[in-house]
């Protein structure tokens, strides 16, 4: 009997006293509602990956870059999704935020037009309508693309239209321009066929970095692992959909709601393109360039503004990704 009670304290002194190993509660705040270019961290989630090691993940649903950008900058939320240049502009607004993984390695701006309407290009622009929402990206950073296009600023009139009702406002001839993201191109093509024109900002010498990882830059401090762990299995599922997106986009509709299956593949080929450069081909997927962010830098405090400049060296590392890890450009349809 006294050799069963000194067995049972030894094991009592090896075995923890409660609980052991629990996940840490983290929060992934989204630049918007789900769609495909989200399906990674749904699948990831959805593998056990982030639970593996020891995140219990929780993905929020956003309502804009700028409020992600200023949730996680105050703290509200460890992790964000934001278009980089609008992170900027929280940043130099005292939003403590740090990039470290980019989704859209390209620019999702375009801007679509109907050819039977006389334009043919952004030398067609002038005295015609461009429909997009007041604080719409492209509309604030317009002066920056006719610049590039080499058009007046002053020489296009803008209309309001929302989000949603852009198709609606081309079709009726409202306007005779939209602008819009690049992955909801083939929701142009469907409905316009041939008649449809469009130009990515790309093309004309315009490629500011989009949506990518954020997180809040006290929180990277005191938990640099797990930060660590985080980028590396977002990018690992990234890496996992862009070889095979079908149960990437399984784990997104069983979780969001109101998704069109077929849309939302799509758009994943769309997304794939936008994920593609020279440097998450070759440096890692998710890479961010610094000479690229100090271009970027640049055009927001032209165009956007800085309410406090900041070295834009800050505003992003790299050094949590996996260099192995790297945008396979062959599952890229031309």
């Amino acid at each position: 009997m006294k050799a069963f009670r000194i067995a049972g304290l030894a094991l009592a002194l090896v075995l923890p006293a409660g609980p052991c190993g629990a996940a840490e509660a983290v929060n992934l705040i989204l630049n918007w509602t789900p769609t495909a270019d989200h399906s990674p961290f749904y699948y990831a989630k959805s593998q056990g990956w982030y639970e593996k090691a020891g995140i219990d993940l929780t993905i929020e649903v956003g309502k804009g870059s700028g409020v992600s950008s200023l949730k996680v900058g105050s703290g509200g939320s460890p992790f964000g999704i934001a278009d980089l240049a609008t992170m900027l502009v929280a940043k130099s607004k005292g939003a403590d935020v740090v990039a470290l993984m980019s989704i859209y390695a390209n620019t999702g701006q375009t801007f679509y037009w109907l050819k039977s309407y006389g334009v043919n290009g952004p030398k067609d622009f002038p005295n015609h309508k461009i429909g997009n929402p007041p604080g719409d990206a492209s509309r604030v950073m317009w002066p920056a693309f006719a610049k590039a296009a080499g058009i007046a600023p002053d020489s296009v009139n803008f209309v309001n239209v929302g989000p949603t009702a852009k198709i609606a406002a081309l079709k009726s001839h409202t306007v005779d321009i939209i602008s819009d993201f690049y992955n909801e191109h083939d929701l142009k093509v469907i409905e316009f066929g041939a008649d449809l024109g469009y130009v990515n900002w790309k093309d004309i010498g315009l490629n500011p970095y989009g949506n990518s990882l954020i997180v809040n830059g006290t929180y990277l401090s005191k938990n640099p692992k797990l930060v660590e762990e985080f980028v590396k299995i977002s990018q690992k599922a990234y890496a996992a959909c862009v070889a095979d997106v079908a149960p990437c986009l399984k784990a997104l509709l069983d979780q969001a709601s109101g998704l069109d299956k077929e849309n939302q593949q799509r758009q994943w080929e769309r997304i794939k393109f936008l994920m593609t450069d020279e440097f998450t081909t070759t440096k890692a997927l998710g890479w961010i360039d610094a000479e690229r962010m100090k271009k970027d830098y640049e055009l927001v405090q032209t165009y956007l503004g800085m309410e406090k400049p900041f070295d834009v060296n800050t505003a992003f590392s790299v050094e949590m990704l996996d260099a192995n890890v790297k945008m396979d450009a062959s599952k890229v349809k031309k």
